[in-house]
């Protein structure tokens, strides 16, 4: 929670104010998130509006997870960006509850859901180690980064498999 008082309700009037909180639990995908309690960096410029005030930030923090293709772990950086309009409660109308209108509660603000939506949606659909990844051999599993040779047999078509044991069979002695 961010304590707007400062602002003094005066449009035109602003702030900036940098900050380095715990990240919350969940902040991220399945594979690819902010760990819970890593720092989370947020530059935050607070704009006094007429209707309330107006959140204009930037958020740094680390991502943990693994690899889409190849199950490596993975250590990135993100950096988003996010703006967000929080309305005075004199301000609000009844068609705000179903916009689902972010507003200040006691001219705090709460960044939380901004901060969730935005890192959210700065993550890669599909995380990569490395962007020529070449995943997981689908038969065994083995990491085809590490053994670009790797082959298997072509498959033996179950049609013919009884006449493939048959030539595998040592030849009867006479």
């Amino acid at each position: 929670m961010i304590d707007t008082r400062e602002l003094g309700r005066q449009p035109g009037s602003q702030r900036e104010v940098t900050l380095s909180v715990p990240a919350p639990a969940d902040l991220g995908i399945d594979v690819l998130s902010v760990p819970e309690g890593a720092q989370v960096e947020l530059d935050l410029r607070l704009e006094a509006v007429l209707e309330g005030v107006l959140v204009t930030g930037t958020a740094r923090a680390g991502l943990v997870g693994e690899c889409a293709r190849c199950l490596e772990p993975l250590h990135e950086d993100l950096e988003v960006g996010f703006q967000e309009l929080y309305v005075y409660a004199e301000h609000q109308t009844p068609h705000d509850e179903d916009d689902e209108v972010s507003r200040l509660e006691d001219d705090l603000v709460d960044l939380e859901p901004q901060l969730r939506d935005a890192v959210v949606l700065g993550l890669p659909f599909q995380p990569l180690c490395t962007e020529d990844c070449p995943g997981l051999c689908p038969e065994c599993g083995a990491r085809l980064a590490e053994d670009p040779e790797h082959a298997h047999d072509d498959p033996i078509d179950p049609r013919w498999a009884g006449l493939v044991a048959l030539a595998q069979d040592d030849p009867p002695e006479k």
